[in-house]
Protein backbone atom coordinates (compact mmCIF):
# COMPACT_ATOMS: atom_id res chain seq x y z
CA UNK A 1 0.00 0.00 0.00
CA UNK A 2 1.30 3.44 -0.89
CA UNK A 3 1.82 5.64 2.17
CA UNK A 4 2.45 9.38 2.48
CA UNK A 5 3.56 11.05 5.74
CA UNK A 6 3.48 14.82 6.18
CA UNK A 7 5.22 16.51 9.13
CA UNK A 8 4.00 20.01 9.95
CA UNK A 9 4.53 22.49 12.76
CA UNK A 10 1.02 23.76 13.54
CA UNK A 11 -2.61 23.05 12.67
CA UNK A 12 -3.37 24.81 9.33
CA UNK A 13 0.14 24.42 7.86
CA UNK A 14 -0.92 21.21 6.15
CA UNK A 15 -3.97 22.78 4.49
CA UNK A 16 -1.98 25.78 3.27
CA UNK A 17 0.92 23.81 1.84
CA UNK A 18 -0.51 20.43 0.89
CA UNK A 19 -4.30 20.43 1.26
CA UNK A 20 -5.06 19.62 -2.37
CA UNK A 21 -2.29 17.01 -2.54
CA UNK A 22 -3.60 15.28 0.57
CA UNK A 23 -7.17 15.19 -0.74
CA UNK A 24 -6.04 13.82 -4.10
CA UNK A 25 -4.03 10.99 -2.59
CA UNK A 26 -6.79 10.05 -0.15
CA UNK A 27 -9.14 9.78 -3.13
CA UNK A 28 -6.60 7.59 -4.92
CA UNK A 29 -6.43 5.16 -2.01
CA UNK A 30 -3.08 6.24 -0.58
CA UNK A 31 -2.59 6.02 3.20
CA UNK A 32 -2.17 9.70 4.12
CA UNK A 33 -0.96 10.54 7.63
CA UNK A 34 -0.41 13.97 9.14
CA UNK A 35 2.00 14.39 12.07
CA UNK A 36 1.66 17.81 13.72
CA UNK A 37 4.31 19.04 16.14
CA UNK A 38 2.45 21.65 18.24
CA UNK A 39 -1.11 22.81 18.96
CA UNK A 40 -0.42 26.32 17.65
CA UNK A 41 -1.05 27.98 21.01
CA UNK A 42 0.73 31.23 20.10
CA UNK A 43 -1.27 32.01 16.96
CA UNK A 44 -3.09 35.30 16.58
CA UNK A 45 -6.88 35.07 16.75
CA UNK A 46 -8.80 36.55 13.81
CA UNK A 47 -12.28 35.96 15.29
CA UNK A 48 -13.04 38.80 17.76
CA UNK A 49 -15.48 36.74 19.85
CA UNK A 50 -12.73 34.15 20.41
CA UNK A 51 -9.99 36.64 21.27
CA UNK A 52 -10.02 35.50 24.90
CA UNK A 53 -8.52 32.17 23.81
CA UNK A 54 -5.18 33.82 22.97
CA UNK A 55 -1.95 32.96 24.74
CA UNK A 56 -1.88 36.27 26.63
CA UNK A 57 -5.43 35.75 27.92
CA UNK A 58 -7.03 32.36 28.73
CA UNK A 59 -4.31 30.50 26.77
CA UNK A 60 -6.85 28.03 25.39
CA UNK A 61 -6.23 28.51 21.68
CA UNK A 62 -4.35 25.22 21.36
CA UNK A 63 -7.38 23.24 22.45
CA UNK A 64 -9.58 25.15 20.03
CA UNK A 65 -7.20 24.52 17.15
CA UNK A 66 -7.49 20.78 17.79
CA UNK A 67 -11.14 21.07 16.80
CA UNK A 68 -10.23 23.20 13.78
CA UNK A 69 -7.73 20.60 12.61
CA UNK A 70 -10.27 17.82 13.09
CA UNK A 71 -12.68 19.68 10.80
CA UNK A 72 -9.94 20.33 8.25
CA UNK A 73 -9.00 16.65 8.15
CA UNK A 74 -12.64 15.74 7.57
CA UNK A 75 -12.72 18.18 4.64
CA UNK A 76 -9.64 16.53 3.11
CA UNK A 77 -10.78 12.98 3.86
CA UNK A 78 -7.73 12.26 6.04
CA UNK A 79 -8.49 9.77 8.80
CA UNK A 80 -5.02 9.37 10.33
CA UNK A 81 -3.75 12.40 12.21
CA UNK A 82 -1.22 12.33 15.04
CA UNK A 83 0.57 14.76 17.39
CA UNK A 84 4.32 14.48 17.81
CA UNK A 85 4.82 12.81 21.18
CA UNK A 86 1.10 13.20 21.95
CA UNK A 87 -1.15 16.27 21.97
CA UNK A 88 0.45 19.16 23.84
CA UNK A 89 3.86 17.55 24.27
CA UNK A 90 5.50 20.50 22.55
CA UNK A 91 4.28 24.08 22.70
CA UNK A 92 4.08 26.58 19.85
CA UNK A 93 7.26 28.69 20.01
CA UNK A 94 5.78 31.88 18.57
CA UNK A 95 7.58 34.01 16.02
CA UNK A 96 11.37 34.32 16.08
CA UNK A 97 12.67 36.66 18.77
CA UNK A 98 9.50 36.73 20.87
CA UNK A 99 9.25 35.82 24.59
CA UNK A 100 7.40 32.62 23.61
CA UNK A 101 10.73 31.29 22.29
CA UNK A 102 11.98 31.11 25.88
CA UNK A 103 9.23 28.85 27.16
CA UNK A 104 10.90 25.61 28.28
CA UNK A 105 8.08 23.64 26.60
CA UNK A 106 8.49 25.49 23.31
CA UNK A 107 9.17 23.17 20.39
CA UNK A 108 12.09 25.42 19.46
CA UNK A 109 13.79 24.30 22.70
CA UNK A 110 13.03 20.60 22.27
CA UNK A 111 15.83 18.07 22.15
CA UNK A 112 15.98 17.08 18.48
CA UNK A 113 16.99 13.49 19.22
CA UNK A 114 14.08 13.02 21.62
CA UNK A 115 11.57 14.63 19.26
CA UNK A 116 12.95 12.65 16.30
CA UNK A 117 12.44 9.42 18.23
CA UNK A 118 8.71 10.18 18.42
CA UNK A 119 8.69 10.68 14.65
CA UNK A 120 10.75 7.52 14.07
CA UNK A 121 8.10 5.48 15.87
CA UNK A 122 5.52 6.77 13.38
CA UNK A 123 7.76 6.19 10.35
CA UNK A 124 8.54 2.62 11.36
CA UNK A 125 4.91 1.85 12.06
CA UNK A 126 3.53 3.32 8.82
CA UNK A 127 6.51 2.61 6.54
CA UNK A 128 5.80 5.52 4.16
CA UNK A 129 7.45 5.62 0.77
CA UNK A 130 7.15 9.43 0.69
CA UNK A 131 7.63 12.05 3.40
CA UNK A 132 6.85 15.78 3.03
CA UNK A 133 8.08 18.59 5.28
CA UNK A 134 9.72 22.06 5.14
CA UNK A 135 13.13 23.18 3.93
CA UNK A 136 15.94 24.16 6.28
CA UNK A 137 14.53 27.69 6.57
CA UNK A 138 11.15 26.38 7.61
CA UNK A 139 9.58 28.02 4.58
CA UNK A 140 9.51 31.51 6.05
CA UNK A 141 11.71 31.28 9.13
CA UNK A 142 9.24 30.37 11.86
CA UNK A 143 11.12 28.59 14.68
CA UNK A 144 8.67 25.70 14.77
CA UNK A 145 8.92 25.18 11.01
CA UNK A 146 12.70 25.10 11.24
CA UNK A 147 12.52 22.66 14.13
CA UNK A 148 9.98 20.49 12.29
CA UNK A 149 12.46 20.33 9.40
CA UNK A 150 15.27 19.29 11.72
CA UNK A 151 13.16 16.65 13.45
CA UNK A 152 11.76 15.25 10.21
CA UNK A 153 15.13 14.99 8.48
CA UNK A 154 16.75 13.43 11.54
CA UNK A 155 13.87 10.96 11.78
CA UNK A 156 14.29 9.91 8.15
CA UNK A 157 17.91 8.98 8.76
CA UNK A 158 17.33 7.46 12.18
CA UNK A 159 14.35 5.34 11.10
CA UNK A 160 16.62 3.45 8.70
CA UNK A 161 19.31 2.87 11.33
CA UNK A 162 18.86 -0.49 13.13
CA UNK A 163 20.90 0.85 16.05
CA UNK A 164 18.55 3.78 16.71
CA UNK A 165 16.04 2.80 19.38
CA UNK A 166 15.37 -0.73 18.10
CA UNK A 167 12.42 -0.94 20.48
CA UNK A 168 10.59 1.52 18.19
CA UNK A 169 10.20 -1.07 15.44
CA UNK A 170 11.90 -2.52 12.41
CA UNK A 171 14.09 -0.08 10.43
CA UNK A 172 12.50 1.61 7.44
CA UNK A 173 14.06 3.66 4.64
CA UNK A 174 11.80 6.40 3.27
CA UNK A 175 12.29 6.30 -0.49
CA UNK A 176 11.59 9.96 -1.29
CA UNK A 177 11.64 13.15 0.82
CA UNK A 178 10.14 16.37 -0.51
CA UNK A 179 10.18 19.91 0.82
CA UNK A 180 7.26 22.26 0.22
CA UNK A 181 8.18 25.09 -2.14
CA UNK A 182 6.77 27.73 -4.47
CA UNK A 183 8.30 28.26 -7.93
CA UNK A 184 9.04 31.87 -8.78
CA UNK A 185 6.91 31.84 -11.96
CA UNK A 186 3.82 30.68 -10.05
CA UNK A 187 4.24 33.32 -7.34
CA UNK A 188 4.59 36.03 -9.98
CA UNK A 189 1.39 34.83 -11.66
CA UNK A 190 -0.34 34.91 -8.27
CA UNK A 191 0.76 38.49 -7.66
CA UNK A 192 -0.58 39.43 -11.09
CA UNK A 193 -3.88 37.68 -10.36
CA UNK A 194 -4.26 39.56 -7.07
CA UNK A 195 -3.47 42.85 -8.81
CA UNK A 196 -6.25 42.16 -11.33
CA UNK A 197 -8.82 42.06 -8.52
CA UNK A 198 -7.39 45.13 -6.83
CA UNK A 199 -5.22 43.43 -4.23
CA UNK A 200 -1.62 44.39 -3.52
CA UNK A 201 1.31 42.03 -3.53
CA UNK A 202 1.11 39.63 -0.59
CA UNK A 203 4.81 40.19 0.00
CA UNK A 204 4.89 43.99 0.25
CA UNK A 205 6.25 43.84 3.79
CA UNK A 206 8.96 41.34 2.92
CA UNK A 207 10.83 43.24 0.26
CA UNK A 208 11.65 42.02 -3.23
CA UNK A 209 10.22 38.67 -4.33
CA UNK A 210 13.77 37.33 -4.62
CA UNK A 211 14.10 37.77 -0.85
CA UNK A 212 10.98 35.75 0.04
CA UNK A 213 12.41 32.55 1.59
CA UNK A 214 9.95 30.00 0.23
CA UNK A 215 10.09 31.26 -3.35
CA UNK A 216 12.61 29.18 -5.32
CA UNK A 217 13.77 29.16 -8.95
CA UNK A 218 11.61 27.02 -11.19
CA UNK A 219 14.53 24.71 -11.87
CA UNK A 220 14.68 23.79 -8.16
CA UNK A 221 11.20 22.27 -8.34
CA UNK A 222 10.93 18.52 -8.89
CA UNK A 223 7.19 17.89 -8.67
CA UNK A 224 3.97 19.75 -9.43
CA UNK A 225 1.04 17.76 -8.06
CA UNK A 226 -2.04 18.62 -10.08
CA UNK A 227 -4.90 18.33 -7.61
CA UNK A 228 -7.16 21.00 -9.06
CA UNK A 229 -10.04 18.54 -8.94
CA UNK A 230 -9.68 18.71 -5.14
CA UNK A 231 -9.26 22.48 -4.79
CA UNK A 232 -12.70 22.60 -3.19
CA UNK A 233 -11.50 20.25 -0.48
CA UNK A 234 -8.52 22.51 0.16
CA UNK A 235 -10.79 25.55 0.29
CA UNK A 236 -13.01 23.81 2.86
CA UNK A 237 -9.96 22.82 4.93
CA UNK A 238 -8.70 26.42 4.94
CA UNK A 239 -12.14 27.62 6.04
CA UNK A 240 -11.98 25.16 8.94
CA UNK A 241 -9.39 27.47 10.53
CA UNK A 242 -11.36 30.71 11.12
CA UNK A 243 -9.10 31.76 14.01
CA UNK A 244 -6.09 31.76 11.66
CA UNK A 245 -7.20 32.14 8.04
CA UNK A 246 -9.62 34.35 6.13
CA UNK A 247 -10.75 32.93 2.78
CA UNK A 248 -12.14 35.33 0.18
CA UNK A 249 -12.95 33.77 -3.17
CA UNK A 250 -9.82 32.30 -4.79
CA UNK A 251 -7.53 33.93 -2.21
CA UNK A 252 -6.82 33.54 1.48
CA UNK A 253 -4.98 35.63 4.06
CA UNK A 254 -3.20 34.59 7.23
CA UNK A 255 -3.21 36.41 10.56
CA UNK A 256 -0.04 38.22 9.46
CA UNK A 257 -2.02 39.64 6.51
CA UNK A 258 -0.02 37.74 3.91
CA UNK A 259 -2.44 36.99 1.09
CA UNK A 260 -2.06 34.00 -1.20
CA UNK A 261 -3.93 32.32 -4.01
CA UNK A 262 -5.69 29.04 -3.21
CA UNK A 263 -3.71 26.74 -5.48
CA UNK A 264 -4.96 23.39 -6.72
CA UNK A 265 -1.50 22.51 -7.99
CA UNK A 266 1.14 22.22 -5.25
CA UNK A 267 4.89 22.22 -5.69
CA UNK A 268 7.78 20.31 -4.15
CA UNK A 269 11.57 20.02 -4.08
CA UNK A 270 12.99 16.48 -4.01
CA UNK A 271 15.86 16.23 -1.51
CA UNK A 272 16.19 12.47 -0.99
CA UNK A 273 15.53 9.67 -3.44
CA UNK A 274 15.52 9.34 -7.19
CA UNK A 275 13.50 11.62 -9.42
CA UNK A 276 10.82 9.73 -11.31
CA UNK A 277 9.49 10.22 -14.85
CA UNK A 278 8.08 13.64 -15.56
CA UNK A 279 4.38 14.15 -16.03
CA UNK A 280 4.71 15.74 -19.44
CA UNK A 281 5.16 19.30 -18.18
CA UNK A 282 7.41 21.67 -20.17
CA UNK A 283 9.63 21.97 -17.09
CA UNK A 284 10.04 18.21 -16.77
CA UNK A 285 8.41 18.15 -13.33
CA UNK A 286 6.96 14.98 -11.84
CA UNK A 287 3.18 15.02 -11.47
CA UNK A 288 3.14 12.33 -8.78
CA UNK A 289 5.17 12.18 -5.55
CA UNK A 290 5.33 8.41 -5.99
CA UNK A 291 6.73 8.67 -9.54
CA UNK A 292 9.43 6.08 -10.16
CA UNK A 293 8.58 3.96 -7.12
CA UNK A 294 7.51 0.31 -7.43
CA UNK A 295 3.79 -0.37 -7.45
Amino acid sequence: MRSLLLIHAHPDDEAINNGATMARYVAEGVQVTLLTCTLGEEGEVLVPELAQLAADQADQLGGYRISELTAAMAALGVTDHRWLGGAGRYRDSGMMGTPANENPRAFWNADVEEAAAHAVAVVRELRPQVLVTYDEKGGYGHPDHIQAHRVAMRAVGAAADPAFHPELGEPWQVAKVYWCAMPRSVVLRGIEAMAEVGEGSPFEGLGDIEEVPFVVPDEAIAAAVDARAYAGHKDAALRAYPTQITVDGPFFALSNNLGQEVLGTEYYRLVRGERGPDGGSPQGWEDDLFAGLPG
